[in-house]
């Protein structure tokens, strides 16, 4: 017996899968606002200095292009030279894994796809482990 239901297409990239710049902004500004008000991130918010709001549009820049979308950064700033640009922060083990513990709670909460997500928390985990700065072992 057939039916009419039909897998729904592959996504030609993750920001489409996502749900585009819509979706992009809802998890940059939920992962920020968890930095803000969660106290098993304060080690990740004091890093990032007074005010969020330039960090806020730069990495929702950077995730849009990141994932397969617009490329606003690199538009914007040139080529995102990540490690560069966080060498003046103090990046450690801790750091790291707040960074990628807020974002994965962020991604929970805005209701990133299953199968998505552990991607990229995969993808996010080389990235964030990559940009480390301090004394420790890698991986």
């Amino acid at each position: 017996m057939t039916t009419d239901i039909q897998e729904p297409a592959p996504f030609a990239t993750p920001f489409e899968w996502i749900g585009g710049e819509v979706k992009v902004r809802a998890l940059v500004d939920r992962f920020y606002d968890l930095m803000d008000i969660e106290p098993g991130y304060a080690e990740l918010r004091a890093a990032h200095g007074n005010t969020l709001e330039d960090a806020r549009q730069k990495l929702f820049w950077f995730l849009c292009g990141w994932l397969g979308g617009p490329q606003h950064y690199t538009e914007q700033f040139g080529h995102p030279r990540l490690r560069m640009r966080h060498m003046p922060f103090s990046i450690g083990v801790q750091e790291r894994d707040q960074w990628l513990a807020c974002m994965d709670q962020a991604m929970g909460e805005t209701g990133v796809d299953a199968a998505l997500r552990a991607r990229l928390k995969t993808s996010f985990f080389q990235t964030a482990d990559w940009m480390r700065n301090q004394p420790g072992s890698h991986g």
